[in-house]
């Protein structure tokens, strides 16, 4: 059977689902939020000074955090949160269905959200560009990016 680097059968390595959340750190939560607000027009699952975490679709969140607020373990009644903080532009990528995308190009033109860039992907998918106001670099995907997607 095939191994990975330490003898441990493939076949016994746990499977991950999925990318659960995507954590962004944001210098203004509340600058960030109404971005996000105006933009998407996700369900809020929790907003208060430190974080707002949102529904992003099909199981996944998008957390914003203050930058510098969460460097120190969170101790809850269930456990502990483990410090964490991000610093530069992050990039990530929400999938689009391939009919939406001139809504999109002109829903962000009508929120005055400039199109920074545009990929037209090999596999025949097409992504737009663009930041937020911390500057993290937002990408709009239909499929054909990957070979998954």
């Amino acid at each position: 059977p095939m191994t990975d680097d330490r003898g441990t059968p493939l076949s016994l390595r746990p499977k991950v689902r999925q990318i659960l959340e995507t954590a962004i750190y944001v210098q203004d939560v509340e600058r960030a939020a109404q971005f996000y607000d105006r933009v998407f027009g996700f369900t809020d699952l929790v907003r208060d000074e430190r974080v707002v975490a949102y529904d992003a679709g099909s199981a996944t969140v998008l957390l914003l955090f203050k930058r510098g607020a969460t460097l120190v373990d969170l101790v809850l009644a269930g456990g502990t949160i483990p410090y964490h903080d991000g610093a530069g532009p992050a990039h990530f990528c929400f999938a689009i269905d391939p009919e939406t995308l001139p809504g999109w190009e002109n829903h962000l033109e009508a929120q005055g959200v400039a199109i920074e860039a545009r990929m037209r992907w090999e596999l025949g998918g097409t992504s737009i560009y663009f930041r937020d106001p911390d500057d993290h670099l937002i990408e709009l995907g239909t499929p054909g990016i990957w070979r998954t997607f």
